[in-house]
């Protein structure tokens, strides 16, 4: 029996094991839109806006361990996409994007809403492929998945025309696919791992430092094993926040250029650093140059050939999936405890001294007796209401800082932020895409007034779809993060960052149907907070106003070029 090209897209999405697909319909995409409406596998979910669509499907990817599932139309259906898709690409995120497009007759034609989407998207997609013919139609979406899902995951793109979906062709979905040149390593050179281990159980002064291959590989459990058998420090990065869990002493912090001082000094001072998933970009380890005056050995282990020894040589490469590695290398490590083999502990017992002698500059203390709100509290209240256990999103600047320094993480997954790409406008549509990948969880939209801006219509989806999410808007009047650029290297000229004219945010959220809360006092922060989580208000979407201290700013800070230990740790440093 023959069936058409878009009840295939819908046959295949169902084969995948697709729940939730988010999207936006137009001309080029209609036959699957209609194909859409006769089955009951998956839902759809109708955003506001295509960019929303993508940031939905990106953070049900990263919130859960699904690829991810969107669908636009042609020409400004895509190119409205693009940010999305770039955004899940610097993150490595596993997501499949279908794209309309015109006839196959009338491609470079200049057709009504037409754009070479193959060629826009090239640089920002881990593949992409446009389908000329119908037969081939079932083939690629499980090759689109596939690809998207192995490996270092990213997304990949498969752009439809219009009529290859009215087109006709027997259908049976491939259970497995091979490409002569896609192979990803999976398993770690046995020898190398060897290696590694001689070095950590020599080290005198370790580090482990982990990132988002963490998270995507997900072996929090094995990261958290090896750590704990090993005794050794553990700092994650921005995307790696969660994979070892901060409650633990052995936890130091996120490292960086807003990263703790311990961390900081820890990295730079090591003798062995274990690097897991982590790619050494230059807002972790700032200048090369300086990281580099300090002699120490590096072992590196990512699935992604290309990431090792790109910004920094190491001496121990090791290419493979980072959970399998990880659970080789315990084995290894049980193997030789087992025979008597030991870390030097009393050179650790030391090392571990001198990063609790730098803990105690308290590099992230603020002014508690202030009588404004300062940002730093509401993130802690946030942490202390939901105990630590609710998923958190977050745009991009100052806010997003204060969430990863102040939202203590024990569990992967539930932080969820474009780190990459920095993408303002993310916070609510991924809220809406972790909350439909996890109904019934605490879902909290860490942001500020100018990113919420960016992606606010999408509180009308909130609303169609009883999302209860929780709007933590961190109001200071500025686009902060520039502000306090402008403040520490442009002689305080504020050039174009403070926000003039704002919206009334509690009669915003009422228009769209939502509760508003304006919260102006320190002592109304948790009280609103417990309000919104717990209270009356736990099932309806709720927009929180903070009205937050102006001047605060983030540190400690590395500026632009300067290496991992020139923080300036507050304004008294300027």
């Amino acid at each position: 029996m023959e069936i058409t090209g878009a009840e295939i897209v819908v046959r295949c999405l169902a084969e995948e094991g697709v729940e939730h697909i988010f999207g936006y319909p137009g001309g080029a995409v209609l036959y699957i839109y209609d194909e859409i409406f006769k089955q009951d596998k998956f839902q759809h979910i109708l955003v506001r806006h295509e960019q929303a669509a993508v940031h939905a499907a990106d953070a049900y990817s990263r919130s859960t361990e699904k690829v991810g599932v969107c669908l636009v139309t042609s020409g400004p259906g895509v190119t409205n996409a693009v940010t999305g898709i770039a955004t899940a690409y610097m993150d490595s995120i596993p997501m499949v994007i279908i794209s309309g497009q015109v006839p196959t007759h009338a491609i470079g034609q200049d057709a009504f809403q037409e754009c070479d989407t193959v060629g826009i998207t090239r640089p920002c997609v881990k593949h992409n492929f446009l389908v000329k013919d119908v037969k081939d139609l079932a083939e690629t979406m499980k090759k689109a998945f596939h690809i998207a899902s192995t490996g270092r995951p990213g997304p990949v793109l498969v752009d439809i025309p219009k009529d290859v979906t009215r087109d006709k062709c027997r259908f049976e979905y491939p259970k497995t696919v091979s490409m002569r040149s896609y192979n990803p390593v999976v398993k770690g050179h046995h020898g190398q791992i060897r290696k590694a281990l001689s070095l950590l159980l020599h080290a005198e002064r370790p580090m482990i430092y982990t990132g988002g291959g963490v998270i995507l590989a997900n072996a929090a459990p094995e990261l958290n094993k090896l750590v704990d058998m090993l005794g050794f420090p553990c700092t994650n990065t921005l995307m790696g926040l969660g994979g070892y869990r901060a409650s633990d002493p052995k936890f130091v912090g996120m490292l960086g250029m807003h990263g703790t001082y311990e961390a900081n000094m820890a990295m730079q001072h090591c003798d062995v650093l274990l690097a897991v998933g982590a790619r050494f970009d230059d807002r972790v380890i700032g200048n090369p140059k300086h990281f580099a005056q300090n002699p120490r050995k590096i072992i590196h282990v990512d699935v992604d050939p290309s990431s090792i020894s790109k910004r920094v040589k190491v001496d121990v490469p090791i290419v493979g999936d980072v959970r399998e590695t990880l659970r080789d290398l315990i084995a290894l490590l049980e193997e030789g405890s087992a025979a008597g083999q030991k870390t030097n502990a009393k050179a650790v017992d030391a090392w571990m001294a001198q990063i609790n002698e730098w803990r105690k500059k308290d590099c992230l203390k603020y002014d508690r007796e202030s009588g404004t709100i300062k940002p730093q509290f509401v993130v802690e209240r946030l942490w202390a209401v939901t105990k630590g256990d609710a998923f958190v999103t977050s745009d991009v600047g100052q806010h997003q800082m204060f969430a990863a320094q102040f939202y203590r993480f024990d569990k992967p997954r539930r932080w969820i932020n474009s780190g990459g790409l920095g993408t303002m406008g993310v916070g609510l549509p991924y809220a809406m895409g972790v909350q439909m990948a996890n109904p019934g969880a605490p879902v909290a939209c860490v942001t500020g007034e100018g990113s919420i801006q960016m992606c606010i219509q999408e509180l009308s989806t909130c609303k169609q779809y009883n999302l209860p999410v929780k709007i933590v808007n961190l109001n200071n009047r500025y686009l902060g993060m520039v502000r306090q650029w402008q403040q520490l290297e442009y002689g305080s000229r504020y050039s174009e960052s403070y926000m003039d004219a704002l919206p009334d945010f509690v009669k915003l959220a009422e228009a769209y149907g939502h509760v508003g809360l304006r919260i102006e006092k320190p002592e109304d922060v948790e009280p609103a907070l417990h309000e919104a989580f717990h209270g009356k208000y736990k099932d309806r979407t709720v927009f929180l106003d903070f009205i937050t201290d102006q001047t605060e700013n983030v540190w400690p800070m590395v500026q632009g070029g300067k290496g991992l230990t020139e923080m300036l740790l507050g304004s008294e440093d300027l």
